[in-house]
């Protein structure tokens, strides 16, 4: 089997429409994809130019459970994108950006691990991308980024083990600390820094002005992927 690793992003359910808004904006432009809108929890709409399952058929997830998306974005290009990815250099636009895709993303709204924090987790299609999500600094800001943008608590990189390597957490990058690890001896522990943050969060940066339509509910995958 190939590799799939994934950057899981962590957050206040009410903030899944900033993060799936501000994903929509990483999307390449003028591309033919259909907009698709999405229904969130409470009725919220929000309109991505992603696929749901590879299809475009809006997506009604107001009664909680998984969405899927299959997402396409632009990155800027680094050495590591170079060696794991790129393979024709005319890909790369004017901006010195590229087209990364597919990437999975699958939004749990009240996962049973931690049911205060939705998660949004972004899965490489490949193994080759796998080993760019780990090597690539560009890849790494993209995503903690996205975490800081959208009133995220937290951001892992999961590399298939027992290990995560903490990205993002509390309004800081990190680099170099993991949980388990010296700071964090349990997963549960890192989460209780997530609901310290929550506790203590200013109201006003729970606003984000009135949501567009957003699609995408897909099936759900039951696992939960954390211990």
């Amino acid at each position: 089997m190939g590799l799939d690793y994934s950057y899981e992003i962590f957050m206040p359910p009410r903030n899944v429409v900033r993060a799936l808004t501000r994903l929509a904006e990483l999307a390449p432009q003028g591309r033919d994809t259909p907009a698709l809108p999405v229904t969130l929890p409470g009725g919220e709409q929000v309109t991505v130019q992603f696929t749901s399952n590879f299809r475009s058929k809006p997506v009604d997830c107001s009664a909680g459970g998984t969405l899927e998306l299959d997402t396409s974005i632009v990155i800027g290009v680094d050495d590591a994108m170079r060696e794991f990815f790129l393979r024709d250099s005319s890909r790369v636009d004017e901006l010195g950006r590229v087209l990364v895709g597919y990437i999975y993303l699958t939004v749990r709204f009240t996962p049973a691990w931690h049911p205060n924090f939705a998660s949004l987790q972004f899965t490489a299609a490949t193994s080759s991308m796998s080993r760019m999500f780990v090597q690539s600094a560009s890849v790494r800001k993209v995503f903690t980024d996205l975490t800081a943008t959208s009133g995220g608590v937290c951001c892992l990189l999961d590399t298939e083990t027992d290990v995560f390597d903490i990205c993002w957490l509390n309004g800081e990058t990190f680099s170099g600390e993991t949980v388990p690890g010296a700071r964090f001896l349990r997963y549960h522990d890192l989460v209780a820094a997530w609901r310290e943050m929550r506790e203590n969060e200013d109201d006003a940066r729970a606003g984000f002005g009135t949501p567009g339509p957003v699609n995408g509910c897909g099936r759900s995958t039951g696992g939960d992927g954390h211990r």
